[in-house]
């Protein structure tokens, strides 16, 4: 019973918490730093074949970082615990829908002052004038990750038993 208690506060501390991010996602939070870390680590991992995938990598390590916790908790049969990295990705989304609609004005303090990646990215693909519309929409798919784990959060709160997970 102490887990599940826990668990529904999780649940409504992600809500309120999330609730505060997308209300403004251009104000920097604690969380941050650590998107930010892995961002950057995606640069490296995706840096073998060539400027776009190297660039890209920070955006899709962003992601599947989240991801690969929400595949590693759902199989271990965590349905709830599932759904606190589905908020990450949610909130991950928001972060880069800033940098993405930052392509062309590219006001964003940058690491290091480096390059854009979303204004290179693009350019190159001729895309660069609809740097807003892609932001909208990746704003989007952030609203519908943290909407399906709120959700999904308190249905599979209602199926935990709250007995400790066993491996």
């Amino acid at each position: 019973m102490k887990e599940k208690r826990w668990r529904a506060a999780l649940t409504i501390i992600l809500l309120v918490y999330g609730f505060i991010c997308l209300r403004n996602p251009r104000e920097y939070r604690w969380i941050d730093s650590l998107d930010l870390a892995i961002h950057e680590t995606g640069h490296l991992v995706f840096g073998f074949d060539g400027e776009n995938l190297m660039l890209l990598g920070g955006t899709l390590f962003q992601l599947m970082v989240p991801a690969a916790f929400v595949a590693a908790l759902w199989r271990a049969g965590d349905r709830h615990g599932a759904t606190v990295p589905l908020w990450w990705m949610g909130q991950n989304c928001w972060n880069i829908s800033v940098y993405v609609r930052d392509a062309r004005a590219q006001e964003l303090p940058l690491v290091g002052g480096g390059e854009h990646d979303w204004a290179i990215l693009l350019a190159n693909w001729d895309r660069l004038s609809q740097d807003a519309a892609l932001a909208n929409s990746v704003h989007l798919v952030g609203v519908v990750l943290y909407l399906a784990a709120i959700l999904g959060g308190s249905v599979w709160l209602q199926h935990t038993s709250g007995e400790p997970i066993s491996p």
